[in-house]
């Protein structure tokens, strides 16, 4: 079935779309672009940490702006917490437009138990000159930054973003120009404590209506027809998922491919905690005979969410899908390979980006770029990975068994926090 069939945004043809693996390969192109940008520098992500690959993006991004460069920046409060303060100060001393999505309350405020602290702004997205996008998994966080290390040398974390030029890119712009405005809206909403609540809400809501009157129409009619058209070029969509118009696009994506799958499946997430439907579209693929595999990790960055996560390798495993844990380092990709399609970006298959966080992915109809995202994915799964039995379950010790059925649990107990439980039966 065609793709334009079984998803809802548009799809963009006539794109250029570069994989780059690691940081090593992802961090020196994104700060050349910066170094290049002419005219705007848009950046959002969940971390940036003031480690040696931080400085050199706070750096990269001053200079842009001593060049005369419009430069913005969206952090995430929690995310990117141990810095934020740091971060917001030194950009804004400079002349940067820094914003902070969701700032971690402070003093007693902080152990407040407080659902809507769990909305966080996941995705990590840079575009340069409206014309050059970036999308992916990596933060702003050094490579080797507190990964583990056997002895022989540590291993970077393992993960992806895609560098996006053509008509995809208005798509990404678009975006985020709609979380810009619309956390000028709630500083506006909020207002001044000086100036009374009605007056300042209507000079809020007057100013924001005619940026965002005047930001539609300059994007809508002109900017696209702006872009250049590749030729070859990769069929691409860009997905979001929000707490408002697209609160379920990238899991449905994941479905439908799934659902249209005919030989293979390969996917590489970090947290692997999916709800029900999309647990029963991934052993229906395996009953048709689709090989379906899953990279997931065999270090624990984060406790729980692991536990949680091998608690469900038993019925995995019975409905006929392969298991492989991921040993050099840390994994921390979110990419899969369906058939022909492809995706890279920022959401996890777990609770907290299908149902909390603002994520973004690029999902690919083109069959060179699959295949190289798959041959990279099978390459580590063959040197890195070790792939996991039922055997293996029988062998692992029942206090072990009992830390996973208890982190389950827990993770099933934040799901009802969002109320959503009954999709996580």
């Amino acid at each position: 079935m065609p793709a334009k069939e079984f998803f809802l945004p548009v799809w963009r043809d006539g794109n250029r779309i570069d994989l780059l693996h690691n940081g090593i390969a992802y961090f020196p192109a994104l700060l050349d672009a910066i170094d290049r940008a002419e005219r705007t520098v848009h950046l959002e992500t969940y971390i940036f940490n003031l480690d040696r690959t931080g400085e050199a993006f706070m750096a990269g991004l001053i200079r842009a702006r001593q060049r005369g460069v419009r430069v913005r920046v969206v952090i995430d409060g929690f995310g990117s917490s141990a810095h934020a303060e740091d971060i917001h100060r030194r950009l804004m001393e400079a002349g940067v437009a820094c914003r902070v999505y969701r700032p971690e309350p402070s003093g007693i405020r902080n152990w407040r138990i407080d659902p809507r602290r769990l909305r966080r702004l996941h995705r990590k997205v840079a575009v340069i000159d409206q014309r050059e996008a970036y999308v992916g998994g990596i933060n702003i966080l050094d490579d080797f930054e507190d990964v583990p290390d056997d002895g022989d040398g540590p291993r970077p974390r393992f993960d992806f973003a895609v560098r996006v030029r053509g008509p995809l890119v208005f798509d990404i712009v678009r975006s985020q120009d709609r979380l810009w405005l619309r956390m000028s809206w709630r500083k506006l909403w909020r207002g001044d404590k000086a100036v009374s609540a009605k007056g300042y809400r209507r000079k809020g809501w007057n100013e924001t209506y005619a940026r965002v009157s005047e930001w539609w129409g300059k994007r809508g009619k002109h900017m696209l027809k702006s872009y250049p058209v590749y030729e070859p070029g990769c069929r691409a969509i860009f997905l979001l998922r929000d707490n408002l118009r697209f609160r379920q696009s990238i899991e449905t994506a994941y479905m439908r491919a799934l659902e249209h799958a005919r030989s293979d499946a390969l996917i590489a997430n970090a947290y692997f905690f999916p709800g029900r439907r999309l647990r029963q579209v991934l052993a229906q693929a395996a009953a048709r005979g689709v090989r379906v595999r899953l990279l997931l990790q065999g270090r624990s960055e984060y406790p729980m969410q692991y536990r949680a996560c091998r608690y469900m390798y038993r019925k995995l495993l019975g409905r006929g899908i392969e298991i492989h844990e991921y040993m050099a380092s840390y994994l921390h990709a979110k990419a899969a390979v369906i058939d022909n399609y492809a995706t890279v970006g920022s959401s996890n298959l777990d609770p907290f980006s299908l149902l909390l966080a603002r994520e973004a992915n690029v999902f690919t109809d083109d069959p060179e770029f699959a295949q190289e995202l798959r041959a990279i994915l099978e390459k580590e799964m063959a040197s890195s990975a070790r792939q996991v039995t039922l055997d293996d379950l029988q062998k692992r010790s029942w206090l072990g068994q009992l830390i996973d059925a208890l982190s389950y649990m827990m993770l099933r107990v934040g799901v009802a926090l969002t109320g959503r439980a009954s999709e996580y039966d």
